[in-house]
């Protein structure tokens, strides 16, 4: 067994570094950009009196740092080459993802709404499964330069982890669907162009065959973004969508009738185990951080390192990122080589485990800080915030768990149809 980095990768990481270095960091710099990373970073990126949804100026800075990005070859390096990527692994993309959390935040790396140098994208990913070919050029590359913007509509006012109980709808009429329904923390809905809204057009309650999804554009006759969840960690792009006689054309079907589930599994599993590598990164840099403040800082004359209770926490997080990141890495290995759904349940134990012990690790970084720690002046309340909703979002940890536990007991597992065991 090999566990180092390939040269390659590790030869990427420190080009990477440069790139960050030489156009990406004196970007953050200019014009007073620092102030949507400092404490001042909450009210700097949020419109408050717009609903909460992100500033222009804010996004405006994003959009320039992936024009970069997408310059340098770095933006779609996890994308494949005839979309422009490298075609980068999935083991490329865990350990990026994990370098790139590790330095703390910045414009290179800002998991709030997931923009990074090195892009996620997995509508993209949805896409070049799902798609037809009339959707993939109508799509893709216009996402990818930012010229539009897909939300994705699962989650339901009553239905959230149990998304074969769907209430949305969608009926045929003619060479048309008609789709009724509500969504709720639909992503991206302040500048979506267009929507993938999962209903049910076949099938009972709890089946994971029947349900559908569909593109739908946001300026749709009966397509309504009422209002932004305002959220813990701010500014938001969560809205609460009501469709009512929603009308789209049958090639707005996206994937097979009634296969929706399957697409929806393909978002969940690109973004699930890379968010675990973004948290086992972020866990690293809060230990790292209370480990150089507990060696630096004196109480009672002696520095805080000194002190067992400052001491065990520490070691403990220290620990389990150790083990998180062996599990990460193997899992992104195997995820190369086998078929997502037979190792869904180890990419489900990553995810879990990892946006747990971020949440920790950022909580115990303000206890260390003590007071300093508890304000916006050092990073750690944006880090807990921000990921504290991986624990319910993509799937909640309990989902997770149940994800594992179906397979451990025979329950669920790639040959498996239960409907209620076919959690997105």
């Amino acid at each position: 067994m090999e566990f180092e980095l390939p040269v390659e990768l590790v030869q990427r990481l420190a080009d990477l570094d440069d790139f960050i270095e030489r156009e990406i960091n004196p970007l953050q710099r200019q014009d007073d950009n620092e102030r949507f990373f400092d404490h001042r970073r909450e009210w700097a990126r949020t419109d408050f009196e717009a609903g909460g949804t992100p500033r222009p100026e804010w996004e405006a800075l994003l959009g320039e740092m992936k024009r970069r990005a997408d310059r340098a070859g770095w933006l779609r390096y996890g994308l494949p080459k005839e979309v422009g990527g490298s075609g980068g692994s999935n083991l490329d993309m865990a350990v990026i993802r994990e370098h790139l959390a590790h330095k703390g935040l910045g414009l290179h790396n800002d998991l709030q709404n997931e923009s990074s140098v090195v892009g996620n994208f997995p509508v993209a990913h949805m896409l070049l499964g799902f798609g037809s070919v009339e959707q993939l050029a109508e799509y893709m590359e216009p996402m990818l330069a930012g010229q539009k913007r897909i939300g994705f509509g699962l989650t339901e006012p009553e239905h959230g982890s149990d998304a074969t109980w769907m209430d949305t709808t969608a009926v045929r009429d003619g060479d048309d669907w008609v789709l009724n329904g509500a969504k709720r923390f639909n992503s991206g809905m302040h500048t979506a162009t267009e929507d993938v809204v999962f209903a049910r057009t076949s099938g009972k309650d709890g089946d994971a065959r029947g349900i559908t999804a569909f593109f739908v554009p946001t300026d749709a006759p009966g397509f309504s973004v009422d209002f932004h969840w305002w959220t813990l960690n701010m500014p938001t792009d969560h809205a609460e969508v009501t469709l009512r006689d929603v009308r789209v054309p049958h090639s707005a079907i996206f994937g097979d009738e009634g296969g929706g589930l399957a697409v929806a599994q393909t978002f969940m599993h690109e973004n699930r185990i890379r968010q675990a590598a973004s948290g086992v990164g972020a866990a690293q840099f809060c230990i790292d951080r209370s480990v150089a403040y507990a060696r630096a800082r004196k109480t009672f004359g002696q520095p805080l390192a000194t002190r067992q209770a400052i001491q065990w926490p520490l070691v403990e997080l220290h620990t389990e990122a150790e083990l998180v990141r062996g599990l990460v890495h193997k899992t992104a290995w195997e995820l190369d080589r086998v078929p997502h759904m037979q190792i869904s349940d180890k990419v489900s134990m990553c995810n879990y485990r990892a946006n747990r012990l971020v949440c920790d690790a950022a909580d115990r970084a303000m206890q260390v800080h003590g007071g300093l720690g508890y304000s916006r002046h050092t990073p750690f309340e944006h880090i807990y915030r921000h990921h504290r909703r991986y624990r319910i979002t993509e799937g909640s940890e309990e989902v997770q768990m149940r994800k594992v536990a179906g397979y451990l007991f025979g329950f669920a597992g790639p040959n498996k149809t239960r409907g209620g065991d076919a959690d997105a």
